[in-house]
């Protein structure tokens, strides 16, 4: 009933930092089971910041980063379950881009990922990088139609309840800010082009200046907000990073959002390598299941250099509780 919902957010609240969250976060911590996921047929490669599953022609599919340990320079490959281990799909095209992300839009299944580009007089030095969309009615047909500015990461996309499109952008180093996320509405998937997305509005308030965070996937609640899965980063001396999993909720009519809140953190999985010593408190959301009972399955990249998924109370669900944010 209407008047049992909570009432929204206050848009004012203060910007804690990371470290805030995370001490928060631990006090309350509630995990059920956290497992690494067995990938094979990728030689001595990792599998690493993995979409959440999805179905392709009747059967679960995972996209993954694939990658040497001693390098950047990766591809995303699509891979089943066979027998307990992830294996690559057979006949799948693979793309030269790292962090998958899958969505639906119109039915339409939109793929993308991160390019790369690498300076040509220093072999592993990266120099640039964009996000590819691609879209189609399965794998097999995915064809490139967009691509985002220069030197963002972190665009996603999502159907609002009225057929519009949101999307979700993280330009980098604005207003003194590491990286901020950006929100923004088209009709129609043919309008996502640089200039629409680099016009997004931006979340001010809602990183401390010597941090960083972006949104990793995004969900249509029942209530008409949005849920965001993302992540919230951190560097300490040394370079050493800090990379944890959040979330938070925007209402796309009202522009209300709530407070970022940490729903993972890299203790909570299995120990096993990274790829670099600076990268070891490092998990990377990469999509989220929700499930019956009041809980959902998180799919990580841990260290750069494993996937694993844990299964935890779904951070979704006080969301839903607030007022609707149009007619549902």
């Amino acid at each position: 009933m209407e008047g049992d919902r909570y009432p929204m957010p206050s848009q004012k609240h203060a910007v804690k930092s990371c470290r805030q969250l995370l001490a928060e976060f631990e006090r309350k911590m509630t995990s059920y089971h956290a497992e690494k996921l067995a990938f094979a047929g990728v030689g001595d490669r990792d599998v690493y910041n993995i979409a959440a599953p999805f179905r392709d022609r009747g059967e679960e599919v995972i996209a993954g980063r694939v990658e040497g340990r001693a390098t950047e320079r990766s591809e995303v490959m699509f891979f089943v379950l066979r027998d307990g281990v992830w294996m690559p799909r057979e006949q799948a095209p693979t793309f030269a881009l790292q962090d998958p992300f899958i969505t639906f839009i119109g039915g339409e299944l939109v793929f993308g990922g991160v390019e790369v580009s690498f300076d040509p007089d220093e072999n592993e030095k990266v120099q640039s990088w964009r996000t590819l969309f691609y879209r189609g009615r399965d794998i097999e047909s995915l064809r490139y139609f967009a691509s985002g500015p220069e030197h963002m990461k972190d665009i996603r996309l999502v159907e609002l309840a009225d057929g519009r499109i949101g999307v979700f952008t993280r330009p980098l180093e604005v207003g003194g800010a590491k990286a901020l996320i950006g929100y923004t509405e088209i009709d129609k998937l043919e309008q996502l082009t640089p200039e629409t997305i680099a016009g997004a509005t931006l979340f001010q308030d809602q990183f401390r200046k010597s941090e960083w965070g972006g949104a990793n996937e995004a969900h249509l609640l029942g209530n008409g907000w949005i849920g965001v899965l993302g992540h919230i980063s951190y560097m300490e001396k040394g370079y050493i990073r800090h990379y944890h999993a959040m979330t938070f909720a925007y209402n796309p009519k009202t522009g209300t959002r709530t407070p970022i809140k940490i729903i993972a953190a890299r203790n909570q999985f299995p120990e096993g390598p990274a790829k670099r010593p600076d990268l070891t408190d490092v998990i990377f959301s990469g999509g989220i299941h929700r499930l019956s009972g009041g809980k959902a399955m998180l799919y990580v990249g841990v260290s750069d250099a494993e996937a694993h998924r844990i299964l935890i109370d779904d951070p979704f669900a006080e969301y839903e509780a607030f007022e609707p944010a149009a007619p549902v």
